[in-house]
């Protein structure tokens, strides 16, 4: 199964680039133990339109067509599901079992995203009730595929 982070913006050089390459190393290398084949990292170029729910539009219709055939969806979003790392792995496991070839994380623009996506999304995911940027987002997104991996496969990373 691919994992799939779509994702706009750039992530500049910078310790939040050295952190999301390190943490999608892990992930990927935990992963592979329970059939991840990779983790693909999408950017999406920002939206220069002048008002926001164009931005939106045009954000959103650009990941549209990144997201492969039959995957299952999961956007970022503050008002998304807090879920516990252990849920995540769960739900990961489950999602593995449904034959599906990807699964794609959608990590929207400073605008959000529009409906249009929120209606093809299976989970809407949040880290908690604060507002984050979207390169934090992307590294603590890493983290927690590397964190449910290492709870897959039984790897003592993760401590309750």
């Amino acid at each position: 199964m691919r994992i799939v982070i779509a994702a706009v913006g750039r992530l500049k050089q910078g310790p939040e680039r050295e952190l999301a390459a390190e943490y999608r190393k892990r992930a990927e290398q935990v992963g592979r133990a329970f059939g991840w084949r990779d983790i693909e990292i999408v950017e999406i170029r920002e939206s220069r339109a002048g008002d926001a729910e164009r931005r939106r539009v045009e954000e959103s219709i650009a990941i549209a067509n990144v997201i492969p055939e039959r995957a299952i969806v999961v956007l970022l979003d503050e008002r998304g599901s807090s879920l516990d790392s252990a849920a995540l792995a769960a739900m990961l496991r489950q999602w593995r079992g449904e034959d599906r070839a990807a699964i794609c994380f959608v990590i929207g623009g400073a605008d959000g995203l529009a409906t249009s996506l929120h209606g093809q999304a299976k989970l809407k995911l949040a880290f908690g009730a604060a507002t984050w940027p979207h390169q934090l987002v992307r590294v603590m997104l890493l983290e927690q595929l590397y964190r449910a991996g290492t709870i897959l496969a039984g790897h003592p990373y993760h401590r309750t």
